[in-house]
């Protein structure tokens, strides 16, 4: 079953929600923009009813305990520092962690921070942040895939753009292509005072952020052909910045929401890499 719960932080209290006993394969799932925690629905009741104790947080920005208001209280490390310190207060030594959209991202960072503590990683749609900035500034598709980073990072603009006539840009974003009630809730979520700025201080903060190194852990990641934000050069060249095992999965005919467009393929073969790496 699961089920909400609140995580104290030093950084403040994250919502997250819950599904599995303790004592359980420890494994943390961070969702992406413009999303939450419920956007893991379907991957926490299968591994929490599979002998993991699974825990997804709303991230910085998006729990209302952890919405700071400066852009470089946003910053990579920033939420780095959230993975471990939901972990310490969990009493989670080593944990897996599973990562979309920019969640993804700060799972990169934080498995090449924290190897010790990090025990594998699964990364969703988002390529190892070296092999994104490569493509960014090589690649003319990546280049182009990219160009909605300019509005996002834009205070005031942005907001009025995507709340503007209802939401409706905000809500163009996912293209349909998950449940219309679950954009529904997004966007409710979003439509709070200054709940949509500290989503987009993510993007704000990004050029903040320093180098990531290598990942050196067992490593899944998995892309989807008709991704329209992330091209596949930055996708096939993610396998350059992992040193430990690495497996790439390429899903046919699903766009960017995998977690939710996938559920059932995404979780198997999150628990493959799961049952192949117990160490």
């Amino acid at each position: 079953m699961i089920e909400a719960i609140k995580i104290p932080t030093e950084a403040g209290t994250f919502d997250a929600l819950a599904c599995g006993a303790s004592g359980g394969r420890e494994v943390m799932l961070l969702h992406g923009f413009p999303e939450a925690a419920i956007e893991w629905e379907f991957q926490l009741g299968a591994l929490g009813n599979g002998g993991c104790q699974v825990v997804a947080p709303d991230l910085r920005g998006y729990s209302p305990g952890v919405r700071p208001e400066r852009v470089d209280a946003y910053r990579l490390e920033e939420f780095v520092g959230d993975v471990i310190a939901i972990a310490d207060e969990l009493g989670w030594q080593r944990f897996d962690l599973v990562g979309h959209d920019s969640g993804g991202y700060i799972g990169w960072s934080a498995a090449a921070a924290f190897p010790q503590r990090v025990r594998t990683l699964a990364a969703i749609s988002t390529p190892h942040p070296a092999a994104f900035l490569r493509a960014l500034t090589e690649d003319e598709d990546q280049a182009q895939r990219s160009q909605y980073f300019e509005l996002l990072r834009r205070p005031r603009v942005a907001e009025r753009i995507l709340l503007a006539d209802d939401a409706t840009a905000l809500r163009k974003i996912f293209d349909w292509k998950i449940p219309e009630e679950r954009v529904e809730d997004y966007v409710h979520r979003l439509t709070r005072p200054e709940a949509l700025t500290a989503a987009l201080n993510w993007y704000r903060a990004m050029h903040l952020a320093g180098p990531t190194p290598p990942v050196d852990i067992p490593t899944l990641y998995v892309w989807s052909a008709e991704d329209t934000a992330i091209g596949s050069t930055a996708a096939q060249a993610t396998a350059d910045h992992v040193t430990g095992p690495y497996r790439f999965e390429m899903l046919e005919d699903i766009s960017h929401w995998i977690p939710e467009q996938a559920p059932e393929a995404l979780t198997m073969l999150l628990m493959e890499h799961l049952l192949a790496h117990r160490g």
